[in-house]
């Protein structure tokens, strides 16, 4: 049977860079079989293909929303081009991770908001135009993405789906993505028993709507959380691929399902989501 598919990890983060093989060991010895990775910004093009080529995973390239104002004038121009050039790469299987983030203060003022549509609207179109699905960055800000996926919808340039990534939006909101094609992912985030909506969702949507996903080294499950006192110490925590089947303890536990028929169901989903996996699953 496939073994879990982390479907967003940032393996080639810094917070990696001392011990990724043993991150990615302990991944597979927990089961892990597959993981996507997906890039923040044209400096991340490279490491992120280079890991994914290193240790038998997929990778994504996209400019995260966080970085809008940090990345270079052609950096639009750089992900059509290494979209281009590795266009025949099997383990390229999205773009992203891409979209709006309506959370983070600074990025809150009428020009970087501006500024974070126009790259998410333009990386959708160059997601049509290199017919690839997208992996998206979704914080308070699911209403702006689906405006923007029905936009090219009913301009019959629909967006070959993909997945929102670490989903908290509304119910609504969720049946409006899964209706365009897209899955939700879940990860860290639901393992804490006060996050109710969360919860919520990965209970009541469809069994094909979910995919499970880390979003390592970030978004820790709640047995990796540190307190705010603990932060303010200089402690931190790291997430980490290997800990997605004991996150996938609680999905189970929600919806009723063995572990062994809850990672037949995600893989089946992300297969569907990111269609180039299959081809990696069955050469792993």
């Amino acid at each position: 049977m496939a073994g879990w598919t982390d479907t967003h990890c940032h393996l080639d983060a810094p917070e990696f860079d001392a011990d990724r093989e043993a991150v990615v060991q302990r991944a597979r010895e927990a089961g892990v079989g597959l993981i996507v990775i997906p890039a923040v910004s044209p400096q991340t093009f490279a490491p992120a293909r280079d890991a994914a080529h290193r240790f038998g995973g997929a990778y994504a390239l996209g400019i995260h929303p966080l970085f809008v104002r940090q990345v270079p004038d052609d950096a639009l121009a750089l992900l059509d081009a290494a979209l281009q050039r590795w266009r025949e790469d099997p383990r390229l299987v999205a773009v992203g991770e891409i979209g709006l983030d309506h959370f983070v203060p600074e990025l809150q003022d009428e020009a970087s908001r501006a500024l974070q549509e126009r790259f998410y609207a333009a990386q959708l179109d160059l997601a049509v135009a290199h017919g690839l699905p997208v992996i998206l960055h979704v914080r308070r800000s699911a209403d702006g993405l689906l405006k923007h996926l029905r936009r090219l919808r009913d301009a019959g340039r629909p967006v070959a789906g993909g997945i929102a990534h670490a989903f908290n939006g509304s119910a609504q909101q969720a049946q409006t993505f899964v209706e365009l094609g897209f899955k939700l992912g879940f990860g860290g985030a639901m393992t804490f028993e006060r996050a109710l909506q969360i919860r919520g969702l990965a209970t009541e949507l469809p069994p094909e709507a979910l995919v499970l996903e880390t979003d390592a080294p970030d978004i820790p499950p709640h047995w990796l959380y540190l307190t705010a006192e603990a932060r303010a110490r200089g402690e931190r925590s790291r997430n980490e691929p290997g800990e997605l089947p004991r996150i996938a303890q609680t999905l189970a536990g929600l919806r009723g399902l063995s572990l062994d028929a809850l990672r037949e169901l995600t893989t089946r989903n992300a297969l569907a989501a990111l269609p180039r996996l299959a081809a990696l699953q069955a050469s792993a």
